[in-house]
C-alpha cells in the first residue's frame, strides 16, 4: 500500500427527498471541482418542517480527497 496524504473539505448537500439524496447531491457537486475524492463522513443533519412534515433535509459532509 502506498502512503498518501489526504485533505478534508466541508460541504452541505440538500434535498427534498431525504438524507441519501442530500448526500448524493453533495458528493456529485463536489466531484465536479475536486479530484481524487475517497471518502465522506456525515457531520450534521438538519431538516425543515412545515405543517408537521419534513419537507427539506440538509446534510453537512466532511469529504476527504487524496492530494496529488
Amino acid at each position: 500500500m502506498s502512503e498518501h496524504v489526504y485533505r478534508k473539505t466541508e460541504v452541505v448537500g440538500s434535498s427534498t427527498s431525504g438524507i441519501d439524496a442530500a448526500i448524493t447531491n453533495a458528493v456529485t457537486k463536489a466531484s465536479e471541482t475536486i479530484r481524487n475524492l475517497e471518502w465522506f463522513e456525515v457531520a450534521e443533519i438538519r431538516g425543515h418542517i412545515e405543517n408537521g412534515a419534513v419537507v427539506h433535509t440538509q446534510v453537512t459532509l466532511k469529504i476527504g480527497f487524496r492530494m496529488e
